[in-house]
């Protein structure tokens, strides 16, 4: 089993941080790591930041004058990543979350806030890796069948309705 370091910063004061969410945050990105099959040592950094600070560095570097619910910024690219030279462990990067609009959208799409910040995680876990959804409908389906399983094998998956087939 290789290591998996996952930095944690909290740069924001509107929401306090509920007990779990950093360990949270440490199982999702090492079950994308796992499902991925990703055989090396990795450092993520993770950071919850205000609703002001991510529209800063969506309009930065998205040129998107908008607050959003996370950003991923990846190290590598087709498979090479920096390195840390004292461990050897790859550079994978830094995922960006917005507490604020996290809490928002757990009590919009009417689950908690540990799935929707199960789900942030996850799905820039898998930017940081490379994948993308904006691309195409294929890669987009690709994505979010990842973002599912990797979520079922926590035990946090989408609940959807038997009756209307909706979350």
């Amino acid at each position: 089993m290789h290591k998996i370091k996952v930095l944690i910063k909290n740069n924001q004061t509107e929401v306090k941080i509920p007990t779990g969410i950093r360990m949270l945050v440490r199982r999702c990105c090492n079950a994308v790591l796992v499902y991925e099959k990703f055989d090396h040592d990795v450092e993520v950094s993770v950071s919850f930041v205000s609703a002001d600070e991510i529209k800063k560095l969506n309009e930065q570097f998205r040129g998107k004058d908008a607050v959003t619910d996370v950003l991923s910024f990846p190290l590598g690219a087709d498979g090479k990543y920096d390195v840390n030279n004292e461990t050897g462990a790859y550079l994978l990067g830094d995922i960006v979350i917005c507490m604020q609009r996290a809490v928002q959208q757990a009590e919009n799409y009417g689950h908690s806030l540990k799935r929707e910040i199960g789900f942030l995680t996850v799905h820039s876990t898998l930017h940081l890796l490379g994948y993308d959804h904006e691309g195409n409908a294929l890669e987009s389906r690709i994505m979010r069948e990842k973002e599912e399983s990797v979520l079922s094998s926590l035990g946090i998956a989408r609940q959807t309705s038997y009756i209307t087939g909706k979350e």
